[in-house]
């Protein structure tokens, strides 16, 4: 949760007094006492900084990006992937899709914070440029990735890009879901892995299988990104 957070004393100081573990913030103490918290959608980007992949993810969105090193040739042609990801319900704390966190909604599990929307995107653009894919840049060796975030992945792509000479000239991605449900949030969901992404076009689109699959099921949620790379000049 972001800040700032308020809560009447008395109940917030009974929710410390009986915790038996430490929390990163006083909403999830005063949840995990059994209180009722209320949420007001802020901007995805205005995150606090907690835990060592907080800190990693803030670093990742002011880092600069390089400059392309070599500039592809006259004769190079706009280049498209095609990038998949899927993750099962079950991991811990808050879910995070499409660069957005949904409050109230159980987490998907996975070695960083399980947003299949943007580790398909990353896998459509690695595919695209020729740079393999995300367990390449982003696997399970890489600690600084555990619990990360899309602006994470997304900037680190980008920069990814750059190196090869290539920028993104637009992403699409499908959501395959029972939960949450992304219409309502769209909007907000494209701007902030646009803004991820250099400002790039970016579209999602979201479906429920009429029940069919794992999906259907709602065991987890699948996404299925096609990228378009053109040269950077």
């Amino acid at each position: 949760a972001q800040t700032p957070q308020g809560f009447p004393r008395r109940i917030l100081e009974t929710a410390y007094a009986d915790a038996d573990q430490e929390y990163t913030d006083d909403a999830a103490a005063v949840a995990a006492a059994g209180h009722a918290t209320t949420t007001v959608a802020g901007d995805a980007i205005a995150f606090k900084i907690t835990t060592r992949a907080d800190l990693d993810r803030a670093r990742a969105l002011v880092s600069p990006l390089p400059k392309s090193a070599t500039p592809l040739g006259e004769s190079a042609l706009p280049r498209v992937g095609i990038g998949t990801d899927v993750h099962a319900f079950g991991g811990d704390g808050s879910l995070w899709l499409a660069g957005l966190e949904w409050p109230g909604e159980q987490a998907l599990s996975g070695h960083s914070d399980g947003d299949a929307v943007a580790h398909a995107i990353v896998d459509a653009l690695l595919a695209a440029s020729g740079l393999g894919d995300i367990g390449t840049h982003f696997g399970t060796d890489r600690p600084e990735y555990g619990g990360a975030h899309a602006e994470a992945f997304l900037g680190r792509t980008l920069a990814l890009l750059g190196e090869a000479g290539l920028r993104v000239g637009n992403v699409s991605v499908q959501v395959q879901a029972r939960r949450p449900r992304l219409a309502g949030r769209r909007a907000e969901a494209e701007a902030v892995l646009s803004r991820a992404l250099g400002g790039a076009p970016v579209s999602v689109s979201a479906t429920t299988t009429d029940g069919l699959g794992f999906t259907g099921a709602g065991e987890g949620v699948a996404a299925f990104a096609v990228a378009l790379v053109v040269p950077a000049r």
